[in-house]
Parts: C-alpha cells; sequence; structure tokens
C-alpha cells in the first residue's frame, strides 16, 4: 500500500462576503499518495485553485477561511500549523506553479534573484551558491543561455519561458509535493507539451508527487495517475485515469467527456452541458449537479447523494450508481 504525502479530510474552505458564507469547497477529501501524479479536474468555479491555496494556506483571510477538515502532510496537520512553520514547508517541501507565470514573478526582481531567494531561505547557500544553483536548475527546466537569463527581468521572458521559471522555482529546493494550478494555461501546444514533460521528468526522477490541478482531460489522460472531478466545490466522481475515461459513472463527468472534439466525429456542433455551475452556497438541497443533469429526479433535487463506491478504487456521487 502506497503511503499517502497529503491527506485533504472533509476540509470546508468559506468566504464571508456582503451577501453571507460561501461555501467554495464544502466536505472534500482527497489523498495524494507518494510518487504519484493526482489530477482535480472541474469547470471554472469548482473549487480546485482553493482547494489548492487551502493546502498552502494562502487563502487570503479576509474574506477567506478554512472553516473545517484536515490537510495532513507526512501526518501534521497544517490547519493547525502557525505561518512560521508554513514558511517552512512552503517552497521547501510543499511547492507551488500558478497560474499566471506574468503575476507571480516579481516584475522589478531579476529571474536569478527570484530563485536564488527560494534558495537561500531554506539551505545554508551563501549567494554565490545560490547564483549557481539557478544557473543548474534553469538548465535542467531546458531554458537556453540560463548564464544571461538569471540577470534578466519576467517581462524580458516569453510566456513559455516565465512558465518553466516558474518550475525551476517550484524545483529549487527538491520538494516532495508539487501543486500545479493550470501550468499550461495561455500557451501554445508544442510548449504546452515541453512543460508537461518536464513536470513528468521531475516526477520520475525525484519521485516527487504532482497534485496537478487543469480543465483539460487530454492533459489527465496524458500526465496522470487518478483524478478527481469536483463540481461546485464538491468531489463528484474519483478513481485511476483508465476506469475515469473509459468507464465514467457520474453524469458530470460524461459531460467533459462527451464535451471533448474528436477526429473522427461527423457532428456539427460540439456537444456542451447545459447551464453553468451554480454560485456555492445558492443550492440549500440536493444534488448540486441535478440543475443541469438530464436523468435528474425529484430524489436528485431533495437530498445530496454520497460518495458511493462503483467499482474498484471508483466512486461517484450520482443516485444513479445505487
Amino acid at each position: 500500500m502506497t503511503q499517502p504525502i497529503l491527506e485533504l479530510v472533509n476540509l470546508q474552505t468559506h468566504f464571508f462576503t456582503d451577501n453571507g458564507q460561501v461555501p467554495a469547497v464544502d466536505g472534500v477529501t482527497i489523498t495524494v499518495n507518494r510518487g504519484e501524479i493526482l489530477g482535480i479536474v472541474g469547470e471554472s468555479g469548482s473549487g480546485k485553485s482553493v482547494t489548492s491555496l487551502s493546502v498552502m494556506k494562502l487563502i487570503p483571510n479576509p474574506p477567506g477561511k478554512i472553516v473545517g477538515g484536515s490537510i495532513k502532510f507526512k501526518g501534521e496537520d497544517l490547519v493547525q500549523a502557525s505561518e512560521k512553520r508554513m514558511k517552512q514547508i512552503r517552497g521547501n517541501e510543499i511547492a507551488m506553479i500558478f497560474q499566471e507565470p506574468m503575476t507571480s514573478l516579481n516584475p522589478v526582481f531579476t529571474i536569478g534573484n527570484q530563485i536564488s531567494e527560494a534558495i537561500r531561505l531554506h539551505t545554508k547557500a551563501s549567494k554565490a551558491e545560490a547564483r549557481k544553483q539557478a544557473i543548474q536548475i534553469l538548465n535542467r527546466v531546458g531554458i537556453p543561455r540560463a548564464e544571461q537569463i538569471v540577470d534578466e527581468y519576467p517581462h524580458q521572458l516569453s510566456g513559455g519561458m516565465r512558465q518553466r521559471v516558474m518550475i525551476a522555482m517550484s524545483m529549487a529546493c527538491n520538494p516532495e509535493l508539487l501543486i500545479a494550478d493550470e501550468p499550461t494555461t495561455a500557451l501554445d501546444v508544442t510548449i504546452q507539451a515541453q512543460i508537461l514533460d518536464l513536470m513528468r521528468k521531475l516526477n520520475e526522477d525525484s519521485g516527487t508527487a504532482i497534485m496537478l490541478i487543469t480543465h483539460d482531460l487530454g492533459v489527465v489522460a496524458e500526465m496522470c495517475h487518478r483524478v478527481v472531478v469536483m463540481y461546485a466545490g464538491n468531489i463528484v466522481e474519483e478513481g485511476d485515469v483508465r476506469t475515469i475515461l473509459k468507464q465514467p459513472k457520474h453524469p458530470y463527468t460524461i459531460g467533459l467527456l462527451n464535451s471533448i472534439p474528436t477526429m473522427d466525429g461527423k457532428k456539427e456542433r460540439l456537444y456542451s452541458i447545459p447551464g453553468n455551475v451554480p454560485t456555492p452556497g445558492s443550492l440549500k438541497a440536493g444534488c448540486r449537479f441535478a440543475p443541469r443533469c438530464e436523468h435528474a429526479t425529484d430524489k436528485c433535487r431533495a437530498a445530496m447523494p454520497e460518495l458511493l463506491q462503483v467499482g474498484e478504487n471508483h466512486r461517484s456521487r450520482c443516485w444513479l450508481n445505487e
């Protein structure tokens, strides 16, 4: 049995607004095992990014707050951890690649300066040693002219290069867990493939566990061992990638898979799931997906289904699976 490196148990992250309490993440339980790549999939507004920021304890407070559940990293509950302890963990044991590389990098510091800062913060390396390590890491992630790039600023690099720098920064201290929040968004397909190869190599060479947040099921099929499908702050389906892609049980997962364009189809219009993700907290009873589900019954609108076992290592939150 593979030992979990990260366990989220009944995680609840709410935002307190003028219009009341908004449950952005509402009772999420996720396990990431050592050395595995776990994909978290869902539309915008499903709670994927809030889940990842909760793990790093980077939810802006106010208005956000973790109101329930636990986040256990190597057995230590991060919900109870002090800010001083979190600073030791962030970037060192758990690293994160943020969605927007341009806004995640500081525009007034050089690339080398920003990578060196992470190294010096968590090791006893001198300024010269940290710079040398920064150049080595930039070479590892396939950045040409690494000796010159360390002295350049983020605005001088392309989007793909900046994303590589973000990966280099996350690799600086050889973390045991890497959280990647849509790392290939807004990149062209060739650069996207290179970034994914880079992350796969990091996983294989260093044994780094990766929590990959994406809305692209093609990326999940290529990269992940297991997948969690989120909708409106809940997990609606989870299992190994092959099972989820071949035998999805939840109508939402089926809808996502039907939305993928295929080369052999003769359809004139692509399939799309009707409606939108509901505002968190707007549905007080029943299944969150019921308003958009073509199979919804009165039972679906009245009571929230449990996450039921529907196969080996495969669970689905749907009354149809009873």
